[in-house]
């Protein structure tokens, strides 16, 4: 009698009991193929509103949709069974209001299946996290640099390089930590700052240009693959797919160019 081996999915709370244990690994995902494959080591996949960079060609997030978000993070979720599936939140999706918040979280968790939504912002956000959580909506939080607040912050610019603004993004922290936020994502933070942040809150740091002193880590896969002609300084490339793909592509070009396909009869050995 065979027996039905069961997958469990990483849950929030299981990220959040990670502080100060193994690194937290994470990558983003924004469609089926990758999310497969990504599954197999992380520990939670980020759907991430660079989508709107890395897949549609934009030059920045401000333009990503929730319909945008909820056709990817639906992608993702059927192509993983292992990590937790955590999708962004796009920009003018809940900074109105922690009711308008909770309703576009909800669409997105019921929409998706996901295991919980990110939104970005410190203290400022404090209350929409707690108002989110306590209804049920595991939220990860992002501080640092934040992509969605580009046009404030006068571009990509790495956070704490003055000490003097060091009180202001530890506050962020401690105010998400203490409204419920399971985790959160520190961008662009100088190494003594994330070092700091992650020795004073008891959620994990997830670092992205933050340094190897935070809990675990994040990167964009297209970033770490290669596929990104200009990728942030700080991304180690693991892979060089953009050349593999090209090598492919040209090889391809090549045969139709010279007709050196399989013949029908060839075709027909190899299925059979």
């Amino acid at each position: 009698m065979s027996q039905e081996i069961v997958t469990r999915r990483v849950t929030a709370p299981d990220i959040r009991a990670r502080k100060g244990g193994e690194p937290i690994v994470s990558l983003t995902a924004y469609h089926a193929h990758t999310a497969a494959i990504v599954d197999r080591y992380a520990d939670f996949m980020l759907v991430g509103d660079s989508l709107g960079m890395v897949m549609h060609g934009m030059d920045s997030t401000i333009g990503v949709t929730l319909e945008m978000m909820i056709v990817h993070g639906r992608a993702v979720v059927r192509g993983s069974s292992q990590a937790l599936i955590v999708v962004d939140m796009p920009f003018g999706t809940y900074e109105e209001s922690p009711s308008e918040a909770f309703r576009n979280a909800a669409r997105i968790m019921k929409e998706t299946a996901c295991g919980a939504v990110k939104l970005e912002g410190g203290a400022r956000m404090a209350e929409t996290i707690h108002f989110l959580t306590e209804r049920g909506i595991p939220v990860m939080a992002h501080i640092g640099l934040t992509p969605q607040a580009v046009n404030t912050m006068g571009g990509f610019k790495t956070q704490g390089r003055d000490p003097a603004h060091w009180p202001v993004i530890k506050a962020d922290a401690r105010a998400v930590a203490e409204a419920g936020a399971f985790a959160v994502v520190l961008e662009g933070i100088v190494e003594p700052l994330a070092a700091e942040i992650t020795r004073e809150i008891d959620i994990p740091t997830i670092g992205i240009g933050a340094s190897r002193e935070c809990d675990g880590q994040i990167l964009v896969l297209e970033d770490m693959l290669g596929l990104n002609p200009k990728p942030p300084k700080f991304v180690k490339q693991y892979g060089a797919v953009a050349t593999a793909i090209e090598a492919a592509v040209k090889a391809y070009a090549d045969d139709v160019r010279t007709r050196a396909f399989p013949t029908d009869d060839q075709v027909y050995k190899l299925k059979k």
